[in-house]
């Protein structure tokens, strides 16, 4: 007998199961501990309020009902963040809330997408950008985003039959896993080049509070014409410190949200009411608490650079996000191999830029959580290794 149904063996994303499997392997074969970058997964815990927000709803008997539909309170909360943060002014409707954006980014395509129609995707990209489509039957088309271009999609690169034929694009600044920022200029190109073509935008708007100079991010959905065409996920997990609670809203055009509610009801209820709580502290918060997360992330990605620096590595600037891109020494076929040879010399696990798509060939991702003294560690047996001799 055959297990296993064809969509999802031909699942071509990287699994964080191998990193774990090379990095256990490789304290088996050694001894040696591994300083792992690979997963951005963040240690810093949430503010106190979020915390205690959560606490006290799970002392109330009533939350262990089946949550129905979106919590007033909290719609009201996204309203009000979205006015003061952003200028967008939102309806109840064109809220719509989450178990993390990445609940979103799986089943938009089957949402809003028919088999055979086809998605503009960012190369590189988050994995489940890719693997999403796929699994509704979409066809795919990557926009390369290079370093030249300060890893800005180029929409005059895209050829017009393609534009017309497209159904849906994904976009995500600042971006990971390059950290680039997208300025107005880019928004605005963005919205025209929708409009004219008829195609849906997905902007996903994870880190807008982790940009570390100028202004602070903006919301796609504050440019005029977006409303019309594009919907926004905004991710409590990383400014927020909300990772493992999964919290996120999608906000815009009612009539895309409706049925991607649609299709969630059908599937499942919404989330635990104590994270949507938690998720209202956080919003009343998160003035000052993500302006600290933002600057501790500032600081962390300054140190690792200047460490690596030290020891040959040479690493541009970052201007935002959790993440560090890195480009890997040329003598390398790819980033798959340079990552294997890496972790054998150094026992330093970061995530191959193969895992993001062809793009990201070569040059490797670091996650931001590991402390002071694991980087210069890492630093440390990085020179030793004369990899960047």
């Amino acid at each position: 007998m055959k297990y296993g149904a064809r969509r999802v063996k031909e699942i071509s994303a990287p699994s964080f199961s191998d990193l774990f499997a090379a990095k256990e392997a490789y304290t088996a074969r050694t001894g040696n501990s591994v300083i792992d970058f690979s997963i951005g997964s963040s240690n810093i815990p949430p503010c106190d309020a979020v915390k205690q927000a959560i606490a006290n709803a799970c002392l109330d008997d009533d939350n262990y009902q089946y949550s129905l539909s979106p919590r007033a309170d909290l719609l009201e909360a996204v309203q009000e963040w979205y006015a003061s943060r952003y200028g967008v002014s939102l309806e109840a409707e064109e809220i719509f809330p989450l178990k993390g954006s990445q609940e979103a980014l799986s089943h938009i395509p089957m949402a809003l997408c028919d088999p055979g129609d086809l998605v503009l995707l960012p190369d590189p990209c988050y994995p489940i950008y890719r693997t999403a489509p796929s699994l509704a039957g979409a066809d795919v088309y990557y926009m390369p985003m290079k370093r030249e271009n300060d890893y800005l999609i180029d929409f005059d690169a895209i050829p017009q039959d393609v534009a017309k034929r497209a159904r849906m694009m994904v976009v995500s600044y600042p971006n990971n896993p390059t950290g680039a920022v997208a300025n107005d200029a880019f928004y605005e190109k963005l919205v025209d080049f929708a409009t004219r073509n008829d195609i849906i935008v997905v902007h996903d708007n994870a880190y807008s509070e982790l940009i570390f100079d100028g202004e602070p991010g903006k919301s796609f959905l504050a440019y005029p014409g977006a409303m019309e065409i594009g919907i926004e996920l905004n991710s409590f997990s990383k400014a927020y410190s909300m990772g493992g609670a999964r919290m996120a809203v999608m906000v815009g055009n009612k009539d895309l949200i409706e049925p991607y509610a649609k299709l969630l009801n059908t599937i499942d209820f919404q989330s635990f009411a104590p994270i949507h709580q938690g998720a209202i502290a956080a919003l009343k918060q998160s003035g000052d608490f993500s302006r600290q997360v933002c600057a501790e992330y500032k600081r962390r990605a300054e140190l690792l650079i200047d460490e690596f620096g030290k020891a040959g590595w040479a690493i541009d600037p970052v201007k935002s996000t959790m993440f560090v891109w890195a480009p890997i020494p040329d003598r390398y076929v790819d980033s798959s191999e340079f990552l294997n040879v890496l972790l054998e010399q150094t026992g330093v696990l970061v995530n191959a830029g193969t895992s993001f798509g062809k793009e990201g060939e070569r040059f490797v991702r670091f996650a931001l959580v590991r402390s002071d003294e694991e980087v210069k560690e890492a630093a440390r047996r990085i020179a030793e290794s004369g990899l960047f001799r």
